[in-house]
């Protein structure tokens, strides 16, 4: 019968090494359930905006829902603090561009040409490939349907998801490059966004969005501005501070799962064998770029 004998001097090397080992461990479960989690949300946000384009909102009233109302509600802080003045203005302009207004306004033009399973897969496609691309060249991290089927303006609408992911893809890079705080990312595109106020008062008016209701306004207000907006970027940005820029980059790529899911209970949409075929796929990539 075997015994062990335990040396004094390799157990307490073993215990060194273990010591050393659980916060690393520890910070990279807490990376992914937040990159999971920001995944889930922007999965939500896009089968809301989906209904609500359906429904007779312009995607410049969803993209208000999404910014605005967190804009005001961090802008007391903002104020008190200077948090904008630690990073910039133009710094804070510039993730404010690439992950602000202009990126959800591309976000759910697309859905003017395209049904959900294209915004649902191309745009967080695009943002992963992107990601870790940029990850791998600046901050030296390793990590045809639609136009046959659709038409042209499929073509139009999928180069949009396209563009939007690389635009996040984008956001993602300068909150590492400036080593962003996922506070600090929440608090500064979100008061820079409020100059999506006037913008949406000289070019598009507040009349549809009131004539919608309450219910539907509130529907996106939630879906966009708490969930899809403040929380998601709060997530993805701490994602990227514990896992770095080139392994956050891959969270995206759970989007299209979490979206046909949420898509087939909430509207209805049931996906192919292809869609499907092609989640799995995802899900293998996505357990190979987050294995050690």
């Amino acid at each position: 019968m075997w015994k062990w004998h335990w040396v004094p001097g390799i157990t307490i090397r073993v215990k060194s090494i273990v010591h050393r080992l659980a916060p690393r461990l520890s910070a990279t479960a807490a990376g992914v359930a937040c990159g999971t989690g920001a995944a889930l949300f922007w999965a939500g946000g896009f089968v809301a905006a989906r209904h609500g384009i359906a429904v007779g909102f312009s995607p410049a009233d969803i993209a208000f829902h999404r910014f605005v109302w967190a804009g005001l509600a961090f802008l007391p802080m903002v104020a008190r603090t200077g948090e904008v003045a630690t990073v910039g203005w133009l710094n804070g302009i510039l993730l404010t561009l690439f992950g602000g207004p202009p990126l959800a306004l591309l976000s759910y033009a697309g859905f003017l040409f395209v049904p959900l399973a294209h915004g649902g897969v191309i745009q967080p496609s695009s943002a992963a490939l992107g990601g870790l691309m940029l990850a791998t060249l600046v901050l030296k991290e390793i990590g045809g349907e639609a136009l046959a089927t659709i038409g042209m303006h499929g073509l139009i609408g999928d180069l949009t998801f396209m563009s939007a992911g690389l635009m996040f893809a984008t956001f993602a890079l300068l909150l590492r490059l400036w080593r962003v705080t996922p506070m600090d990312a929440v608090a500064i595109t979100s008061v820079v966004s409020l100059m999506d106020i006037p913008i949406q008062w000289l070019a598009f008016g507040f009349e549809r969005m009131i004539g919608l209701g309450l219910w539907e306004n509130l529907l996106q207000l939630t879906m966009q501005g708490i969930f899809a907006g403040a929380g998601a970027t709060y997530l993805f940005a701490r994602s990227v501070a514990l896992l770095g820029a080139g392994r956050a980059a891959v969270f995206p790529s759970l989007v299209p799962g979490f979206t046909l899911l949420i898509g087939f209970l909430v509207l209805g949409e049931v996906p192919t064998v292809a869609q499907l075929a092609g989640l799995a796929v995802v899900l293998v990539g996505f357990r190979l770029t987050q294995k050690g």
